[in-house]
């Protein structure tokens, strides 16, 4: 059994193992970090030796931790990340690259539209009939999109929604309010098999499938790491926030999306969303305008370009062929728009 994991922030761990009744044997970790001193490889092997197949992730490294050299040193590894490699090995997960990615990348939706492709596409690829995809949006709107456990009064004033001529919808997801302006905001859906995150926690599936963006935003002098849950965070502020979904029919599929902040009329948002003090206080900010740096200021590049160096690091990771909705694909999204994310029914379903 062969498994990877790129530990978040750090580098690729690698684990071959076998298992003999009931527990691992044969293990031998290996990848690109580094590691001191030099017997603390053979001690890591030999402290998973024996475990029994069932022991968690942090079950594997607390026998890891045990078994150390004293004054042993990693550097892009921890053992958290060696336990993780070897659930992903008894799982049998996939690796990006065991995929042909696809591109989506196409003219501007209606934010129902947007919230229908998103559960349309994600259906396609559990069922196997669509590759993994990346997705960059275009937006036709300005739009809230709330998560799909939020309260409709409780995260946004119809009046100022209205005034300002933002649309609300709901999505599939949970989290928190998502505020749309077009030229100010950069959406990007990631629908995987779940193949893809066998033997990840819910939380590290997060870091897992945002690594991608980190290395990019990197490349554009943007220190960025992902701030549990489900932040993407930098010195100056919040730039980003993802949300996910799981769906079980087929082979089962995740549906991983993420908002960044282009740019931000801070004034105009926190008029439309009802952003209050006990949302705030868990993020150690006193405003909204401090929770929320936009990339236009931290990378000084236009949004198209942003996006297009996006789009350009994840093919040199993993490679990505250019693509399209069907018209298949379209003509259910459209009824899913009209029949379920453009209702307010749907959109009211909690108050």
């Amino acid at each position: 059994m062969h498994g990877e994991y790129k530990v978040p922030g750090g580098k690729l761990v690698v684990v071959d193992l076998e298992t003999r009744d009931g527990a691992l044997a044969d293990v031998r970790v290996a990848g690109d970090f580094f590691l001191e001193p030099d017997e603390a490889i053979l001690a890591i092997d030999r402290a998973l030796e024996g475990a029994p197949v069932d022991t968690d992730a942090s079950g594997l490294a607390a026998r890891i931790d045990a078994a150390l050299p004293p004054g042993t040193e990693m550097y892009g590894l921890t053992t958290e990340g060696i336990g993780v490699a070897v659930r992903r090995a008894l799982a049998h997960a996939t690796d990006w690259t065991d995929y042909d990615w696809q591109l989506i990348h196409e003219p501007p939706q209606s934010p129902a539209l947007h919230m229908a492709l998103d559960e349309v596409l994600t259906a396609e690829v559990a069922a196997g009939r669509r590759p993994p995809t990346l997705r960059v949006w275009e937006w036709g709107a300005p739009a809230v999109v709330i998560g799909s456990f939020q309260s409709l009064r409780n995260e946004v004033d119809p009046e100022a929604a209205e005034r300002h001529g933002f649309q609300v919808v709901r999505r599939i997801s949970g989290g928190g309010a998502m505020f749309i302006e077009p030229g100010n905001t950069i959406t990007y859906s990631l629908p995987v098999p779940d193949a893809l995150v066998q033997g990840l926690s819910f939380t590290d599936s997060y870091a897992y499938l945002d690594d991608w963006v980190l290395g990019a935003l990197g490349d554009m002098g943007v220190k960025a790491w992902y701030q549990p849950l489900n932040d993407i965070a930098t010195d100056a502020g919040k730039i980003a926030g993802a949300a996910q979904k799981r769906m079980v029919t087929g082979e089962g599929a995740v549906l991983h999306h993420v908002t960044m902040a282009y740019d931000i009329d801070a004034d105009k948002m926190t008029d439309v969303l009802r952003i209050g003090r006990e949302k705030l206080s868990d993020k150690g900010t006193k405003s909204a305008r401090k929770r929320v740096d936009p990339l236009r200021r931290q990378t000084g590049l236009p949004r198209e370009a942003v996006i297009e160096r996006m789009i350009g690091s994840f093919r040199d990771r993993y490679g990505l062929s250019d693509g399209r909705v069907t018209e298949e694909e379209m003509g259910r999204a459209k009824e899913l728009a009209a029949a379920k994310f453009g209702t307010r029914e749907w959109t009211a379903r909690v108050p």
